[in-house]
């Protein structure tokens, strides 16, 4: 293994961890599996190790590796930690030292190969980033692709590919042109936003694409950028200089409360019982708990009902953290946990403000027969948007 890189903080928050237990307590891979041994408690412990220049043999080093990539990166472990240790970066830092050994996942390999190759975690032709539009009810000849425009709508790979997301984009564009906003997607010209890198631990692979999006978007003469993804939206956040560029970020659910206070959209009644799941990279990563609550409390007539764990405390849909790539089978489980207690509040549908929260909890609801609705927020916004 190549010599670990950690900053002298994180060496020392290891010796923080007191084995408190709190964090295998919340861990939904733990939950899942029922295995401790996917607990950060246990990653700690691992780590500890390697730090103390205690090596591990080949069987040893393969079966801790196996703990560390099937983690959702959730960051719920974090959120708990009663000696606020960083843990999530600390998931992170572990990942890139073991993708430099032979004992990192195969599926790491393909999500290098895809993204240098196509500029998309799905080896799909980059080229068709922007065919969703085509299933647009007045579909625009230049397929939204607009050389100019005030603000650009970030897509994410997730979306522009899978049918099953696609839905999301579709809605939220049909929004925005219904509240005439001046704004363009970038089809071929918008990369992965990196975060698939930065969770396979290839991090330093990452700079290229956000030199490129970023130069893509100015390019554009866009003043903001707007995230149907908590993930991309994320990875700007806290990696791009976007501030130097003179740019403004937003998720969509914060963008769609600004349609709404500035009433460029009008809402009619939607008699409809639900919940929210706030997904991990917009709750407890960027910390944005209040707008999607926000846009769910102007719809008229309908009701809201908070999951039982929501919030800083809202359970992971199974979905994040390359997790799918590695263990399907564990992100389905995770899933299945979701789902669970979603169908717990009553409600009739779940409502979300992620594409990829949306493609869990749908294929498993879909998979297993669960009469359940389960809808991003630009698609409920979208349904509510009088004619």
């Amino acid at each position: 293994m190549s010599e670990p890189k950690y900053t002298l903080g994180q060496c020392l928050e290891t010796a923080a961890c007191t084995g408190c237990r709190a964090c295998a307590d919340v861990c939904p891979a733990v939950k899942a599996a029922g295995d401790g041994q996917l607990s950060a408690l246990y990653r700690m412990q691992g780590l500890k190790r390697i730090l103390g220049a205690r090596d591990l043999n080949d069987e040893e080093w393969e079966h801790f590796a196996g703990t560390v990539f099937r983690c959702t990166l959730c960051g719920n472990c974090q959120e708990v930690c009663p000696a606020g240790i960083h843990l999530k970066d600390l998931w992170i830092s572990l990942r890139r030292d073991l993708t430099a050994t032979a004992h990192s996942p195969k599926k790491i390999d393909m999500i290098k190969k895809n993204l240098l190759g196509s500029r998309n975690v799905f080896d799909e032709d980059n080229e068709e980033r922007a065919d969703w539009t085509e299933d647009l009810d007045d579909e625009p000849e230049d397929k939204l692709c607009r050389d100019c425009a005030e603000v650009v709508y970030f897509t994410g790979c997730t979306a522009a590919y899978f049918p099953v997301a696609q839905k999301i984009p579709l809605a939220l564009a049909e929004v925005l042109s219904a509240a005439e906003v001046d704004y363009a997607i970038m089809g071929e010209d918008e990369w992965c936003c990196g975060f698939p890198l930065l969770g396979a631990g290839l991090g330093d692979l990452a700079e290229e694409f956000i030199q490129h999006n970023l130069d893509a978007v100015v390019k554009r003469g866009a003043k903001t950028v707007v995230f149907a993804c908590p993930s991309c939206y994320a990875m700007w956040l806290e990696h791009y200089p976007y501030r130097e560029r003179g740019l403004r970020i937003l998720h969509a659910t914060q963008f769609l409360r600004e349609l709404i206070e500035q009433k460029k959209i009008a809402l009619k009644e939607l008699d409809l019982t639900v919940t929210y799941h706030d997904p991990c990279d917009l709750g407890r990563t960027a910390h944005e708990y209040d707008a999607p609550r926000d846009v769910l409390a102007a719809i008229p007539g309908l009701r809201f009902v908070e999951l039982p764990n929501n919030r800083e405390a809202c359970n992971c849909c199974g979905g994040g953290g390359n997790l799918e790539m590695v263990d399907a089978g564990l992100s389905a489980d995770i899933a299945r946990a979701k789902v669970d207690e979603v169908l717990s509040t009553g409600a009739s549908a779940v409502v979300t403000g992620c594409q990829q929260c949306v493609r869990t909890m749908l294929t498993f609801a879909k998979r297993n027969k669960v009469p359940l609705e389960v809808l991003d927020i630009a698609q409920l916004v979208k349904k509510a948007l009088k004619d």
